[in-house]
């Protein structure tokens, strides 16, 4: 039985895959972890095994589905698809101009091909200004305070993790994730070869998580307060003369003013808001600054709070200020082999970071890398007036169940004139849509992880062709978003997709031609065109992309690696990675610095007594996973974590059910009381909440589990990138036999 090797497209890790194929009956046989990948060696987690039940899920939608009169979904051709599409969507266009349709890009689009090669040019196509993703439920702090720090939001420092002495973990949680913004299959084991080779782990979380427990030392942190502890950290490594700039010595701009924002948060002043000892706050600090490398990471604990991107700035001027940018073990720029800005153009140099070009219309919610913050869509939508969004585009996303008070956004998708998905399942989301347009198996299309090889602890390339063919009927995912650019641009529903694919390659070829820094410099358009032939689609921009990236490789060496190629450690990269107007790293960015303020109040402000927070399962990455059964078995994942002693303050027995009430909701769930939590704070996970009608997913609504961001709320974001505060929200619980009564209205966060 032959035997395809590929990346796994379901999380970040990018673990190789090794498939048995059945070449007759057209399915896959087995799945294991493929043992001469070059970066995961064969480490699998379950969520790779299981691409299988996902090609072969009943419920995976097939072919294209249109609205019918009764709200019932009735199969229909390609053309039936786009023909409705064409008919309805141009139409509010010329109503209600460009900004009358918005866009939500799902987190799954970052591992297609297609949206990440054409996204952009459908988003252009449409020309709105209302374009949202799960970014803002996520990581833009963290893109956002690197983009104002080194200049680029894909300039990210990774933790090398595979020759530090020291990690310091905050907020993250990678024997759950497998890494996040730090690609690195087989996490545990890179954890602990930490502590093997005489290292340390410290892990900041209010759980004593999966990587908790694998730590030397754990500081369970009050929700939210990481930035007065990273404030703390800073303050003893400059009042201690333990500051070193090492490899970025004489490429800082702004030490002198960050040294005077650290004075004023001793361990003994953050002690009390953080709930940590101030004598633990001290050592931790002197333990990082004089190990022989260390590196402070921090992911969504520190990117879904109140002070996210504060947090995200302050982990990078920790590393900078102890010597441990750009250096072995510290946190060092990965130097992927396509696709990221700071491999183009000019070296160490560039425009830098821009915010706030334009704002969403109803609160005035600031712009941030081209898009708008999710918590403002549903008012967008239900707002009348100028610009109010009537029609959406959804490209494998969810955010009835992942973005902040769902409820509201649900009732809003039923007020629009028309919506599109772009999906695989009818989920909480498409079940509104007025036609979903499906797309390949991932075992059915390419991969190449554009994204992630950017994130990655060491530097390494693979291409996956399609395992399997796609069905006669089924076209390319690329094919299907060029034709939606057919329709926006008023090509009607059967546009030449084979011209608008040659319109994007010579745009993209004519870039590199004028680009001096481009090995392509000054070279013949058509000439380099005829290189790249006879392949077509996301094959031709991945070659174009691999033949003018730094390594200068093409797509027909990757393909005769099945296994990868290792392009080798992290190595330095300073200062040719910035891409700063100053050429410098900004160590004290306005924003940043003037969002310090803040910190000070938080210092003083008295805690809510009772925060709820989330948490990531192994098996658990996106919402659609609840549909596959390998993912689901077991003992239930969506309970609600309490301390022992805050079950017996509030009436609450492992086993039974609680209310759980926010200002803007209340849901029920199992309780499940652990000390693995501390006192004041309790967690449900995140992506949950499938027994609503309408949804085509038999699993996912036998293990339905509760909707958490029904509890979250959109009024409440991160001042800074507009990004939804997710942990730490204040709430009440009550045990479900004791609350008949409506309980008092629970404060929003701060």
């Amino acid at each position: 039985m032959p035997v395809a090797f590929r990346t796994c497209p379901l999380c970040e890790a990018t673990c190789g895959l090794a498939l048995d194929v059945d070449e007759a009956a057209g399915t896959v046989t087995k799945v294991r972890g493929d043992a001469e990948d070059v970066f995961s060696h064969g480490f699998l987690c379950p969520k790779g095994v299981a691409i299988k039940e996902l090609h072969d899920d009943p419920d995976r939608v097939r072919t294209p589905l249109i609205k019918q009169p009764d709200g019932s979904f009735a199969a229909a051709s390609w053309d039936e698809a786009f023909a409705e599409i064409d008919r309805r969507l141009p139409a509010i266009m010329e109503r209600g101009g460009r900004d009358a349709v918005a866009a939500y890009i799902g987190n799954p689009a970052a591992h297609s091909l297609a949206f990440l090669l054409y996204g952009k040019v459908l988003l252009k196509a449409i020309g709105t200004k209302n374009i949202f993703s799960a970014s803002t439920v996520d990581q833009y702090p963290k893109q956002a305070a690197s983009a104002m720090m080194f200049g680029s939001g894909t300039t990210i420092a990774i933790p090398d993790l595979d020759r530090t002495d020291f990690l310091l973990c905050l907020g993250a949680n990678p024997l759950a994730s497998n890494g996040s913004l730090m690609t690195a299959p087989d996490a545990r084991g890179r954890l602990r070869a930490i502590r093997a080779r005489g290292g340390r782990l410290v892990v900041v979380d209010p759980r004593r998580t999966r990587t908790a427990q694998e730590a030397d030392d754990h500081l369970p942190i009050r929700p939210g307060t990481d930035a007065l502890l990273l404030m703390a950290l800073l303050h003893v490594v400059f009042a201690e003369s333990l500051d070193s700039l090492g490899a970025a010595d004489g490429m800082v701009d702004g030490l002198d003013q960050v040294r005077a924002l650290a004075a004023d948060f001793p361990p003994e002043a953050v002690a009390g808001p953080t709930g940590l000892d101030a004598e633990a706050i001290r050592r931790t600090a002197r333990d990082f600054a004089t190990a022989p490398s260390a590196v402070a990471y921090g992911r969504i604990g520190t990117t879904t709070q109140a002070f996210g991107t504060t947090t995200s700035w302050l982990i990078d001027v920790l590393n900078i200020v102890t010597g441990n940018l750009d250096t072995p073990g510290g946190a060092m720029f990965p130097k992927p082999s396509a696709g990221l800005t700071n491999t183009k153009g000019e070296p160490g140099r560039g425009r830098g970071a821009r915010f706030g070009r334009w704002a969403s219309r109803v609160r005035g919610l600031g712009e941030v890398f081209g898009e708008l913050p999710v918590a403002c869509l549903a008012e967008e939508i239900q707002t009348p007036g100028e610009g109010q969004v009537r029609a959406l585009i959804t490209v494998a996303g969810n955010p009835v169940l992942s973005t902040p008070n769902s409820e509201r956004l649900a009732a809003a998708l039923d007020e629009l004139d028309f919506m599109v998905s772009v999906d695989i399942y009818v989920n909480e989301t498409t079940r509104h849509a007025d036609v979903i347009l499906p797309s390949p198996s991932p075992l059915q299309k390419a991969h190449f992880d554009f994204v992630f090889q950017g994130f990655a602890v060491r530097n390494y390339t693979n291409y996956s062709p399609a395992v399997l063919p796609r069905p006669d009927d089924m076209p390319d995912e690329w094919e299907t978003v060029l034709r939606l650019v057919g329709v926006a641009t008023g090509q009607g529903p059967s546009p030449d997709v084979a011209a608008i694919d040659e319109f994007v390659v010579r745009a993209a070829i004519g870039k590199e031609v004028a680009d001096a820094y481009s090995p392509w410099h000054g070279r013949d358009p058509e000439a380099l065109l005829a290189e790249l032939a006879p392949r077509v689609g996301t094959e031709r921009l991945v070659d174009l992309m691999l033949r003018t990236g730094p390594y200068e490789l093409t797509l027909a060496e990757l393909e005769a690696q099945p296994h990868g190629i290792d392009l080798g450690p992290l190595a330095p990269r300073l200062p040719e990675v910035l891409r700063t107007p100053s050429g410098r790293i900004e160590l004290a960015p306005e924003a940043t610095v003037a969002d310090v303020g803040r910190l000070h109040d938080a210092l003083v402000a008295p805690p809510a007594e009772l925060v709820l927070i989330g948490r990531r399962h192994l098996r658990s990455n996106n919402s659609w996973m609840h549909n596959l059964p390998m993912l689901v078995r077991g003992p239930e994942q969506c309970t609600l974590h309490v301390h022992p002693a805050d079950a017996q303050r509030l009436g609450l027995t492992d086993g039974g059910r609680a209310t759980i009430r926010s200002r803007v909701g209340a849901v029920d769930a199992p309780v499940e009381v652990t000390e693995e939590i501390r006192p004041g704070v309790v967690s449900l996970p995140h992506g949950w909440g499938h027994g609503l009608t309408g949804v085509g997913m038999e699993v996912a609504a036998a293990h339905a589990g509760t909707n958490s961001n029904v509890l979250t709320d959109e009024d409440v974001v991160e001042p800074l990138t507009g990004t939804a505060v997710l942990n730490g929200i204040p709430v009440a619980v009550t045990p479900v036999t004791a609350a008949a009564a409506p309980a008092e209205p629970v404060a929003a966060a701060g």
